[in-house]
């Protein structure tokens, strides 16, 4: 019986093992999937309502997050993923102004990243989905000659009180991120 609960128990870490080597799906890394991407100042956004061209546009998104929408007037897009801003502009449209509306919401670029320090070319740079730091300096010309590989610092958030926290160069990047590397003493 004893021998029982020793297999058992071996037999479960070893599973757990297993479980702990397969690699993680892309959003546990940290990567946003679209679906849960919240909609923020910079990003250009697609609205198709179809068979309706006067609804349908193209808009960025500015400091406020509210944009000017047909019949609806203004809307706050600010913190919402694309499916619930699909949601908001079904909701205005069905039923008085259109009777079965077909919406769809996709971001068409997302807000940039920026670089700041002892990189070749600090600024912003487009988003890519599946950018890491590393990347993300490399399209800002590389490090300088004098720059820390080890102590590069990350802002996340869209609001005054984000933090920052040191980031190792195969961390993932989101939009509106600021990475800033500083400059080595050594």
């Amino acid at each position: 019986m004893r021998h029982g609960k020793i297999l058992s128990m071996f037999s479960c870490l070893v599973f757990m093992a297993i479980a702990a080597a397969q690699p993680a799906p892309a959003n546990a890394q940290g990567f946003e999937l679209e679906e849960s991407y919240r909609l923020g100042p910079g990003d250009l956004i697609l609205i198709d309502v179809f068979g309706e061209d006067d609804l349908s546009m193209e808009v960025m998104l500015d400091d406020t997050g509210v944009i000017s929408y047909p019949f609806l007037g203004e809307l706050s897009v600010n913190g919402l993923t694309a499916a619930e801003f699909e949601n908001v502009l079904l909701s205005g449209l069905k039923g008085p102004y259109l009777v079965d509306p077909d919406i769809t919401v996709a971001i068409k670029q997302y807000r940039s990243v920026y670089l700041t320090g002892e990189v070749q070319e600090p600024g912003g740079f487009p988003y890519q989905p599946g950018l890491t730091v590393e990347k993300a300096i490399a399209l800002a010309g590389g490090f300088t000659e004098r720059a820390s590989r080890s102590k590069i610092e990350l802002k996340r958030g869209i609001d005054a009180e984000a933090m920052s926290m040191r980031v190792r160069l195969t961390d993932p990047v989101r939009p509106g991120d600021i990475i800033s590397v500083p400059r080595s003493f050594f």
